[in-house]
């Protein structure tokens, strides 16, 4: 009685584990009854007629990663490269992936595989190499049509890694390094072009303020020459107007402000060294003494001009002044004395 107990218990939990069906999230189970396809279980618990229905295929709808193996591809140049990928693939529908394709992940990355070589071969090295993002799209759209049967979303496929031969490395190394030194060059020279128009520049700007500075001493030469010339005009209109008025003075002071000048300049000349005389002295000290004589008066005309007016007096006769002799030259150009 206690074996046949123990069979009862043991053939309900068969049962009971053959007829509830507990389906976690991210999968799906599909359903066969007497071998052929009826339906598909969500996520969820399911109870399956016993005896006649049972779980076929567990299938992962999550987003999956299939490494496609490294090969080596030929280019439309003859260049020999080797190349692999990665593939991101989603089970959309669980019964065409499962009954419709045998060893899904090993069918795509065959796929995969083809599809990279009829690609890469039709490029060209360089292609190749810098137009990875074409690559991509192309083979994308190509694998994504060919696994919509199998219900099968081709997310997207990415170029892991493009290695060309040891030979084309080299030559790739020299042609960067061979850039870079021209490049190099190229800002060498567009610097040295630079400072050169800068200093020619500069140059510029300093003869332009060099000539505006020699023009503006040349305005306030001309213009200080030209009150010069006015201050001597109007000092010899003023001598010839004491000249007109018969006064000898003006004229021995004249003469003796040129007389003074013209000794200044003998005696300032840096290549003279010793200074000779070929004149009388006996001159020099009247005409001297004529411009102290017009000092004075000057001094009286200033000091009449400020008293105030009075009668005038009777003009006496005024003494002519005296008239200086000038002594006989002696021989040697020396002035004999007036004592």
């Amino acid at each position: 009685m206690s074996y046949f107990a123990i069979a009862l218990v043991v053939l309900a939990i068969v049962l009971l584990f053959s007829v509830v069906k507990i389906v976690p999230q991210g999968r799906e189970f599909t359903v066969e009854r007497f071998g052929r396809y009826t339906r598909t279980l969500k996520p969820g618990i399911t109870f399956l007629a016993p005896f006649v229905e049972r779980v076929g295929r567990r299938m992962n709808m999550m987003e999956q990663v299939l490494d496609v193996p490294q090969q080596e591809v030929i280019t439309k140049d003859n260049a020999m490269v080797k190349v692999d990928a990665i593939v991101f693939i989603q089970v959309m529908d669980a019964a065409a992936a499962a009954y419709r394709v045998e060893n899904l992940p090993y069918a795509i990355t065959q796929l995969c595989s083809t599809n990279l070589r009829t690609v890469v071969g039709s490029m060209d090295l360089d292609e190749v190499l810098f137009q990875r993002d074409n690559i991509n799209s192309r083979l994308l759209t190509v694998i994504d049509a060919a696994t919509e049967p199998w219900g099968v979303k081709v997310n997207r496929i990415e170029i892991k890694d493009l290695t060309p031969p040891v030979d084309i490395t080299n030559a790739m190394a020299r042609q960067m390094k061979a850039e870079r030194e021209r490049r190099a060059v190229i800002t060498e020279a567009e610097g040295e072009k630079q400072a050169a128009i800068a200093r020619a520049e500069g140059a510029k700007q300093s003869a332009i303020l060099q000539a505006e500075g020699r023009k503006e001493a040349a305005s306030r030469d001309a213009e200080a020459r030209e009150r010069l010339a006015q201050a001597e005009a109007k000092a010899t209109e003023m001598v010839s107007n004491a000249i007109a008025a018969g006064d000898v003075n003006a004229i021995n002071y004249f003469v003796a402000q040129k007389y003074v000048e013209a000794f200044g300049e003998l005696a300032r000349n840096p290549t003279a060294k010793t200074v000779i005389v070929p004149a009388e002295m006996g001159a020099l000290v009247g005409s001297i003494a004529g411009i102290g004589e017009l000092v004075g008066m000057a001094r009286s005309q200033q000091a009449a001009r400020a008293e105030p007016r009075r009668e005038p007096a009777p003009a006496t006769p005024r003494s002519a002044p005296p008239v200086q002799t000038r002594a006989p030259r002696r021989p040697g150009g020396s002035v004999p004395s007036t004592e």
